[in-house]
């Protein structure tokens, strides 16, 4: 066991856990940060995904002595300092209903998030690669494409999502 410092939705975090341990077993049992979804534990569908740096990267298989002086976003960091307005990406996906299941869904949000923070008028080739990672087994891919194509500006304004008050429990 080590006490590790992390810096997670912009709050510093401690935690005493083996280095080794992958970094959504510290986010879901230790910090109580279940919106990122453990699925193939292989790096392969994205459901753990996060940012780390503004970057997409997978949550599963990496130890959390990886992203020791790195600036973690989950989920529930997207909308945390909003007083629980959902962030651009997010009233998207609900406009679109984006989801069925919903299991994906918070690596799918994460994605596009990395995405348009690199890319604001991403091109339909850099979505795809971007969302390449992200597997969708319930087939929302059409209803995702359309919510990022909102954020994109492709879609008229007055059909943009509005936002919303509060999160979806």
């Amino acid at each position: 066991m080590a006490s590790l410092s992390l810096t997670v939705n912009g709050e510093r975090r401690e935690v005493s856990v083996d280095p080794s341990t992958p970094l959504i077993y510290v986010l879901r049992n230790k910090l109580g940060l279940t919106g990122t979804k453990l699925g193939c534990a292989l790096e392969q569908c994205g459901a753990c995904s996060i940012l780390s740096d503004g970057r997409c990267v997978p949550s599963c298989v990496k130890s959390v002595s990886e992203f020791v002086g790195h600036d973690i976003v989950t989920i529930e960091g997207l909308t945390g300092k909003r007083d629980g307005i959902l962030s651009p990406v997010q009233q998207a996906f609900m406009h679109e209903g984006a989801a069925q299941c919903g299991y994906c869904t918070p690596g799918m949000i994460i994605a596009t998030t990395a995405l348009l923070q690199q890319h604001p008028h991403p091109s339909l080739q850099q979505i795809h690669e971007a969302l390449r990672q992200q597997i969708c087994r319930c087939g929302s891919y059409a209803a995702i494409l359309r919510a990022v194509e909102h954020l994109t500006g492709a879609i008229p304004d007055d059909k943009q999502p509005q936002p919303h008050e509060k999160p979806l429990a």
